[in-house]
């Protein structure tokens, strides 16, 4: 699914990927008809990045795939997951002092009904990211915003664990559709 498979997940690799996407560039504007531009890697075709007007979004880490695992094995390995994720959002609290909790809840709905949202959450629902995000800013002096989740698509699928940058606020999404 992603350029990271088969990469043993280490902490400091993934806070060094944070922040180089922390001051990377992000395009000003929709890249494409549909505002975003998923981007793969040359030789596989997996994905590396997803980059819409104000966001870049990356994966830091993809599990073992999960077809055939169940019951306790299943549980390990999301345990194991949301572990690797704690260890990080506490070495970024370290840096950047406490995160808040950003729910996935609303724009899943929204998805579901089709009604409209603003392109990051609709890029993370494009790519079956639906973990909770926690979310570091503004940081830096631009500003931007960090967000880090665990994510799986389906019961198979494996744990990928992404990062998002944007130059815009990451915030709770209100249960209202826009209008």
């Amino acid at each position: 699914m992603t350029a990271r498979a088969g990469e043993v997940f280490e902490t400091g690799r993934a806070v060094s990927d944070v922040e180089a996407l922390l001051v990377a560039p992000v395009p000003t504007a929709g890249l494409t008809t549909d505002g975003t531009e998923v981007e793969g890697d040359p030789a596989t075709g997996e994905w590396t990045a997803t980059s819409g007007a104000g966001f870049r979004i990356v994966p830091l880490w993809e599990s073992g795939d999960l077809v055939g695992v169940y019951g306790p094995e299943w549980n390990e390995a999301e345990e194991a997951a949301e572990e690797q994720l704690a260890r990080l959002v506490a070495e970024l609290d370290r840096r950047w002092g406490a995160h808040r909790r950003v729910s996935m809840r609303v724009p899943l709905f929204r998805k579901q009904a089709g009604e409209p949202m603003p392109a990051l959450f609709q890029a993370l629902c494009d790519a079956d990211c639906y973990g909770d995000l926690t979310v570091w800013g503004p940081l830096s002096a631009d500003p931007r915003w960090i967000a880090v989740s665990v994510n799986q698509s389906d019961g198979d699928a494996p744990m990928i664990m992404t990062a998002a940058v944007s130059d815009r606020p990451i915030t709770e999404l209100d249960d209202q559709p826009i209008t």
